[in-house]
């Protein structure tokens, strides 16, 4: 898949490379078009997503391990099943407090994202 073009159909994991987005974060990329973007986020223990705003609405799931979610400034620990959704300029960032996955959903798509994205 070309990282500028939008995803269509079906999307193989394989065929997407991993960003290393800072000590011990990874994401992928697992499809978007210009209104919605999905990517897969994995943690190392103690791996930090800063706090942090963007234009962006954000739904996030946990796919599995614990996390610390503070936003606008109120923490919550989240676990495997939870999910937790982000206004507009929002402040929020996650530390993991064990390995785990994050699946965020953005509207509209992150172009940030996408110019960073190596395939």
């Amino acid at each position: 898949m070309s990282s500028n073009e939008a995803s269509h159909g079906f999307i193989r994991s394989d065929s997407v490379e991993w960003e290393n987005t800072g000590e011990g974060i990874r994401r992928r990329i697992l499809g978007h078009d210009a209104d919605l973007m999905m990517v897969r986020v994995v943690f190392k223990s103690g791996a930090v997503g800063y706090v942090h705003n963007h234009p962006h609405r954000q739904v996030t799931y946990v796919e599995s391990g614990r996390f610390q979610v503070e936003i606008d400034g109120r923490k919550e620990i989240l676990k495997e099943g939870d999910s937790f959704i982000v206004g507009s300029h929002t402040p929020h960032g996650v530390t993991a407090l064990e390995d785990g996955c994050l699946i965020d959903v953005f509207t509209p798509a992150r172009e940030d994202f996408l110019k960073k994205e190596k395939t």
